[in-house]
């Protein structure tokens, strides 16, 4: 069955986000190194021409390989107008949102919405077959969470302090334990981290 990672690239004080949705030097890390990490042309077209450090890009590369099927909440699909329907990892795009798929937005696309998390867990497993789910950091992230669906937490952590913002974990306000992490990554300007979620 598809492991559930719940993952974002994330401040040192725990927000993917500022409180106006400027995520500042966040996603420096993916611009400062010399290894490209899309090569299909394609892709680049569609996605930032990411160049990563070695390091990063060992991690990141095969991270990427094992996702299956990404899931995000309406307001990142606002923001990114759902990455035009071709998410930056994985085949398949699926949006938890209590309001409808706009109409006419890519009426070609199978990126169904789902207003229950777990509903949109399950198909998201159902498509991925054995390998990854990614749940978008955040308020859909921390409602998985909560539920106790999320199998792993991935972060990629950024040496800048935010003070305020959109909070890696979104709502989440109980004690959950983490594993010890299982993969720990010194990257340029990035910490790359995952913990088990213990059950």
């Amino acid at each position: 069955m598809a492991p559930v990672t719940m993952h974002a690239v994330v401040s040192v004080d725990g927000f993917i986000a500022d409180d106006n949705d400027d995520v500042g030097p966040l996603f420096d890390w993916y611009f400062n190194g010399e290894v490209p990490l899309v090569e299909d042309e394609d892709l680049e077209r569609n996605h930032a021409p990411f160049r990563l450090g070695r390091r990063s890009y060992e991690y990141t590369r095969p991270f990427w390989d094992s996702i299956g099927a990404m899931i995000q909440g309406r307001h990142l699909f606002d923001i990114t107008n759902g990455w035009e329907a071709s998410p930056p990892a994985g085949e398949h795009l699926l949006v938890v949102s209590h309001r409808p798929k706009p109409e006419g937005w890519h009426p070609e696309a199978d990126v169904p919405f789902f207003d229950d998390i777990a509903a949109a867990v399950a198909e998201a497993k159902r498509r991925a077959g054995d390998r990854v789910v990614a749940v978008c950091a955040g308020a859909v992230g921390g409602q998985a969470l909560a539920l106790g669906l999320v199998d792993e937490v991935a972060m990629d952590v950024v040496p800048v302090v935010f003070g305020s913002g959109k909070r890696y974990f979104g709502p989440v306000d109980t004690r959950h334990l983490l594993e010890d992490p299982d993969v720990v990554v010194q990257g340029d300007r990035v910490l790359h981290l995952k913990y088990r979620v213990r059950r």
